[in-house]
This record gives C-alpha cells, sequence and structure tokens, in this order.
C-alpha cells in the first residue's frame, strides 16, 4: 500500500474542520451540531432555533463538496447505481436517526467529545451494524 501524504493532510484538515465547527456551534449556539436535529428541525419546525441558521448549516453542507469539486477533480465514488436500494438506504437511515434520537455527527462527534455514555453507546452501534451489513452485502448476498 502507498500512502499519500495529501491523503493524510485531507483528512486530518477535514476532521479538524470539523471538530472546530461542532465546538463553535456548541459554544456560540447552546446546541449540539447534529446533522438530523437540524434538518429534523427544518422539516417539522417544532425544534427551537432559527430557520435561517439551519437553512445556511445544510447549504454548508452541500454547497462546500460542490465548491471543492468544481476546483479540483472530485474522487471517484463507488457507490451502487440502483435507485431502489439507494431510496431504501435514505429511508433505513432517516428512520434510524430518529430511533436512535441523532445521527453519527451529533452522537459520533459531538456527543462523545462530550464522554456522553449514550453516545458512545450509540456510535458503537452504528459501527457495528454497518460492519455486520457490509459483511452480508459482500459475502452473504454477493456483492451489493
Amino acid at each position: 500500500m502507498n500512502l499519500d501524504m495529501t491523503d493524510w493532510a485531507y483528512g486530518f484538515g477535514g476532521g479538524l474542520i470539523i471538530g472546530v465547527s461542532a465546538a463553535l456551534f456548541l459554544l456560540l449556539n447552546g446546541r449540539i451540531a447534529g446533522i438530523s436535529g437540524i434538518l429534523g428541525g427544518m422539516i417539522s419546525g417544532k425544534l427551537p432555533g432559527d430557520a435561517t441558521e439551519r437553512l445556511l448549516f445544510l447549504a454548508g453542507l452541500i454547497g462546500v463538496p460542490a465548491i471543492y469539486a468544481f476546483v479540483k477533480t472530485a474522487p471517484a465514488v463507488n457507490a451502487t447505481t440502483s435507485i431502489p436500494l439507494l431510496v431504501a438506504a435514505g429511508l433505513l437511515v432517516g428512520v434510524g436517526t430518529r430511533m436512535g434520537a441523532g445521527c453519527t455527527s451529533g452522537h459520533g462527534v459531538c456527543g462523545m467529545s462530550r464522554f456522553s455514555l449514550r453516545s458512545i453507546a450509540a456510535a458503537l452501534t452504528f459501527m457495528a451494524v454497518g460492519a455486520i451489513v457490509v459483511s452480508l452485502g459482500r459475502h452473504a448476498i454477493g456483492g451489493l
């Protein structure tokens, strides 16, 4: 395996930006930067917070990668082209984030950094289930 230092630097830089952003969001707003909560609040309009702030947060999630892809060649993605499989996966993720009271950004980045036992348990569950699904998809079902 040939390790390219730019891969390491991009990963480190991205992680640093995510961590600082989550910390600033908590310090300045007093709220966790969980994407499912921000999106859910935007859709339902029932959660506290400014709709403009939520919209800008979500626009940044979509806009920054789009700008990056415009400036630099986007990396190859090896995802399925099956629309039904993508829709099913998206629905399962949405239902799972509601059942787990948060997503990997809320639990994994924000909750674990605050040593929340609930978030640590949730993140471990996300990882375990993800490993099982990938294993089943590759070996038992035939390489989804």
